[in-house]
């Protein structure tokens, strides 16, 4: 059946030019592997997964521009040609003034956490992460979330949800004192509302605001351009403008951004801290030395310098990003056809079930999200992710699960990697765990890692 959410058939801008053999296993081979990793998706051996949509997180096909480009690698331990090439991409692409590169996003995260924050800060920001909320707790603050009250509606179709609620963080910032603030976290395409933007005219409203009390915003820019792209198609002034103009907008109203370039710039590894306060880039340049590596390589091969400078620039075509885009709402629409709860509107990297709705009768303290994404490997060898009751963990200080109120099961779409037949398969398969989801129980908790625990923690059925 033709989705009566899409007009017309289109093609992704690119061609295969190498494969990777997929391993398809029987029910009974996922029943045993499943329980072997206690019902948690991310302690599946990769030969056990048929789709891998994890993550989208440094899964992503390289171009053969990036291929050709990690030749040209070079190894030199300090001052690697490749490193300028970095620096001379975020500083077209996205206007920041000094870059440190970091083995990934959250090495940016602990650096700039322990120079900014300072114990009993208070951190905003339009929803939480994961890593970034612990590095912030790590370093003695706390995180306020002032992301407006749609974003934890699944149900609600605003376009920007991902927008802060500037009335709550100004009663916020009265309340606590602008001093205990040491910086706003914006992220841009926010994941745990379900990959929903955030629009330019909230980020120029946060910035008049922020200027007001001389509190600086940090950009978690690691999705930037997929939310670019949403503000081409959704907000009034904006749609003959570029993306690569849109990207540069979004980060002029910023002072500095941790990106892990494992998403947008389309590498397997890599990220880095661009900042425009030259104290703050002295500080984090110390800093790289102690926990990454020399600031002109920060924990990365020059190859992999080289790969994020070239995979910056594809990732602002007009051509990519639509593609990209495309596919996770082709695979959302699919969804809907079938009358499977997902988070609205559909999101930039990803697909997000609503599990509470998926699931009713499961209780949240029974992982609803984290038995879905069990049931969906089960069904048909489909990796996905729980982000709910698991991933938020607990409060460090009463100890108390956060109960958030979005359940969700993540989809991810990786870059370049999948077929749209391969979205049928994916979209066949839950439809066929929501046809018997009244037999499906939930899970207990068996093992509990001190920190992040959806990643190792582990489950065993009701």
């Amino acid at each position: 059946m033709t989705s009566k959410f899409i007009k017309r058939s289109w093609a992704e801008p690119y061609k295969i030019k190498m494969v990777e053999l997929l391993n398809i296993t029987t029910k009974a081979d996922r029943m045993r592997a499943i329980k072997q990793a206690g019902f948690n998706t991310f302690l599946l051996k990769s030969r056990d997964v048929y789709i891998d949509l994890l993550t989208d997180s440094g899964t992503s096909a390289m171009s053969d521009r990036q291929w050709s480009g990690m030749m040209l690698g070079d190894e030199a331990y300090a001052g690697s040609e490749n490193f300028y090439h970095l620096e001379e991409a975020v500083r077209k692409n996205y206007g920041y003034k000094y870059v440190i590169p970091t083995h990934q996003g959250r090495g940016a995260e602990n650096i700039l956490s322990k120079i900014l924050i300072k114990p009993g800060d208070i951190i905003p920001g339009n929803m939480y992460f994961t890593t970034t909320r612990l590095h912030q707790e790590l370093a003695g603050g706390t995180f306020a979330d002032v992301i407006i009250k749609k974003a934890h509606d699944p149900d609600d179709e605003f376009p920007f949800k991902g927008n802060i609620d500037i009335q709550k963080l100004e009663n916020l910032i009265k309340k606590t004192g602008s001093k205990k603030i040491p910086y706003i976290s914006v992220a841009t395409a926010v994941n745990m509302a379900g990959g929903q933007p955030i629009s330019m005219s909230n980020l120029r409203e946060l910035r008049k605001m922020t200027d007001k009390y001389g509190i600086k915003i940090i950009h978690d820019m690691t999705r930037v351009a997929e939310n670019a792209y949403f503000i081409k198609r959704k907000e009034k002034g904006f749609s003959k403008k570029k993306i690569v103009d849109i990207v540069k907008e979004i980060c002029s109203y910023t002072d500095g951004a941790t990106m892990s370039a494992k998403k947008d710039a389309l590498v397997n590894i890599g990220g880095f801290l661009a900042i425009n306060d030259k104290k703050i880039y002295e500080e984090a340049r110390n800093l790289v030395v102690v926990y990454e590596g020399l600031h002109t390589y920060g924990g990365l091969a020059g190859r992999d310098m080289e790969a994020i400078a070239i995979g910056i620039t594809e990732s602002v075509d007009e051509d990519h990003i639509r593609a990209r885009i495309g596919q996770v709402e082709y695979l959302g629409n699919k969804m809907r056809d079938f009358g499977i709860p997902i988070v609205l509107p559909i999101g930039g990297h990803g697909v997000f079930l609503n599990a509470k709705k998926f699931l009713p009768h499961i209780k949240q303290t029974n992982y609803p999200a984290q038995t879905l994404a069990a049931e969906i490997y089960i069904d048909s060898g489909v990796r996905s992710m729980e982000r709910g009751n698991v991933s938020s963990g607990r409060n460090p200080e009463t100890g108390k699960e956060y109960l958030p109120d979005l359940e969700l099961v993540r989809l991810t779409i990786p870059r370049r990697v999948y077929t749209q037949a391969h979205m049928d398969v994916v979209a066949e398969s839950v439809e066929s765990v929501y046809s018997n989801r009244k037999k499906i129980k939930g899970l207990k908790m068996i093992y509990e890692p001190k920190y992040l625990r959806f990643f190792q923690a582990k489950f065993k059925k009701l």
